[in-house]
């Protein structure tokens, strides 16, 4: 319950600023958001109609590959900023487009911030990233940076290069400010030091195509035996390892380090 309360008032939280900031300039959103405020704005439907139609398919094919959990988050994500989009009349908060842009961004950010802790995603390219995340190591930076430039690109054709500029300040600041909410790598290490190694282990291997190390451990101030399980994730991932981690061993120790590189086998799918 409380995880839907927060999704749903950051998802609100992400319709005002569309609707406040971003929208009236013209500037658009990362991600298939941007396309239908796009669409939006040079056709008569309505922005949020627009933003549940594009995220239909992504969504069913979600329910399909996702976890119930991370794909029902997003669900309700995705209905309620499409609801707030329809609701939420558009109002142009400030007459200076540079600063619509990079507070839009931001409040953008905040919001999609939020709803990643949350365990859910504000669908779009999201959802393509956790499928991609789940199959193989796939360059997942590159590829968002690439969907994002799309969208800057296609604001130049249709509206203005000054729309486009601005169109990057704003997907430039929502990024900057879910790293800082959420995690800034795509990568990511995890050591698990547990009581339960064997019920964390076959939940790891179960839910992740990934490789996990074990090491024998004693804690140093109980004696105790404990297992440390290291293995490499994706931020995409990262939600539902938390989720699972705590559902198997509450008292579970996990150190998350930011990862830059990794050689070798990163997936065992690929085996």
């Amino acid at each position: 319950m409380r995880n839907i309360v927060i999704i749903t008032l950051a998802s609100i939280i992400v319709g005002f600023a569309y609707n406040f900031l971003l929208i009236p300039h013209e500037i658009l959103s990362g991600g298939l958001s941007g396309i239908a405020i796009m669409l939006g704005i040079v056709t008569p439907l309505n922005t949020g109609v627009l933003n549940l139609l594009l995220n239909l398919p992504l969504l069913i094919l979600g329910v399909m590959k996702l976890g119930k959990r991370f794909i029902g988050y997003t669900i309700l994500s995705v209905v309620v900023l499409s609801v707030s989009l329809y609701v939420i009349p558009i109002y142009k908060a400030t007459q200076e487009p540079i600063l619509a842009s990079l507070f839009g961004g931001v409040i953008v950010g905040i919001g999609s911030g939020i709803i990643f802790r949350a365990s859910g995603s504000s669908g779009g390219f999201d959802i393509v990233a956790m499928l991609l995340s789940r199959k193989r190591d796939f360059p997942l930076g590159v590829l968002l940076s690439g969907m994002n430039a799309v969208v800057v690109a296609i604001s130049g054709f249709v509206f203005s290069w000054d729309a486009a500029l601005l169109t990057l300040v704003s997907i430039y600041a929502t990024g900057k400010v879910v790293d800082t909410i959420h995690t800034s790598h795509i990568k990511l290490t995890l050591m698990i030091i547990t009581s339960k190694g064997e019920e964390v282990r076959q939940q790891l291997l179960a839910k992740l195509p990934r490789g996990v190390t074990i090491i024998d451990a004693k804690g140093a101030y109980s004696g105790e035996g404990r297992k440390v399980l290291i293995t490499v994730i994706t931020r995409y991932q990262l939600a539902e390892v938390k989720s699972m981690i705590k559902e198997t061993d509450g008292k579970a120790f996990v150190n998350i380090l930011q990862t830059t590189e990794v050689i070798g086998m990163f997936d065992r799918s690929l085996k």
